[in-house]
């Protein structure tokens, strides 16, 4: 679980190394949970509310998405923790919930935005004739965006009595000291370490599929093959009513 922009997409390419463990890109599991969740508000099911039945396939969701995955270990990404969600996941992933959290200061994660949609034209904030930085930050920090979500998930993972289920990553961490960072996923997993390789970096790919990313922009989902950490000059241009409305933002 992570903002956009968080490092989500380097994150996946280093743990799919392990040919035992998949790093998925954005999930539609919790969306298909919530969708088929929500049909016990449908007039049809009020009708006949036959709750374990719909039950069971809430409960099959996740194995049933994953079943020809051929990995052992499937990290699904998604806003796990948002209050509806992380429930959703208790009583019907039929173990443990176990989420590692990655984050990364919002104001850098707005300033990588701004260098992503002020050098590649196609890139979706572009689209919606937005006069300047400052409104499409705002479309970006939308209540129904992923930011958002993301933000109401970490919040929430935060609580004293759901820190238990989460392994916390600052994006800092992972790029300047990724071996310690990453053995300790492994050691919050329970799973034997694998030797990473933290250079030369390949770009996500996963079962012989990448982002296609013609929809939202081209190059969103690309990563610096070399681990390195630099300051973005683009924090500068991050208006100063968005650092005043969100600036305060901290894990």
């Amino acid at each position: 679980m992570a903002m956009p922009r968080s490092g989500n997409t380097l994150f996946a390419s280093i743990m799919n190394q392990n040919p035992e463990v998949a790093c998925t890109a954005n999930s539609i599991t919790l969306d298909i949970l919530k969708e088929v969740f929500l049909l016990k508000q449908d007039d049809v099911f009020k009708n006949y509310p036959d709750h374990k039945s719909l039950d069971n396939v809430l409960s099959s969701v996740y194995y049933n998405y994953y079943k020809d995955w051929p990995q052992d270990t499937i990290i699904d990404r998604g806003p796990a923790l948002t209050e509806g969600n992380f429930k959703l996941l208790k009583q019907h992933l039929g173990q443990p919930v176990k989420c590692i959290v990655l984050w990364r200061d919002l104001l850098d994660v707005l300033a990588s935005y701004i260098k992503w949609f002020e050098n590649e034209p196609t890139a979706y904030p572009n689209q919606y004739n937005k006069k300047n930085i400052e409104e499409k930050l705002h479309l970006l920090m939308k209540d129904t965006g992923a930011i958002a979500k993301e933000l109401k998930g970490i919040e929430h993972a935060m609580k004293p009595e759901n820190k238990k289920h989460c392994f916390f990553i600052r994006y800092e961490d992972l790029v300047t000291q990724p071996e310690p960072t990453i053995k300790g996923i492994y050691e919050f997993l329970e799973m034997d370490y694998y030797s990473h390789r933290f250079h030369s970096l390949n770009q996500f790919s996963l079962n012989g599929l990448g982002y296609d990313d013609r929809d939202l922009g081209q190059n969103l989902h690309t990563i610096k093959t070399e681990l390195r950490l630099e300051e973005n000059p683009y924090k500068k241009m991050i208006p100063q009513s968005i650092i005043d409305k969100y600036g305060h933002i901290k894990l």
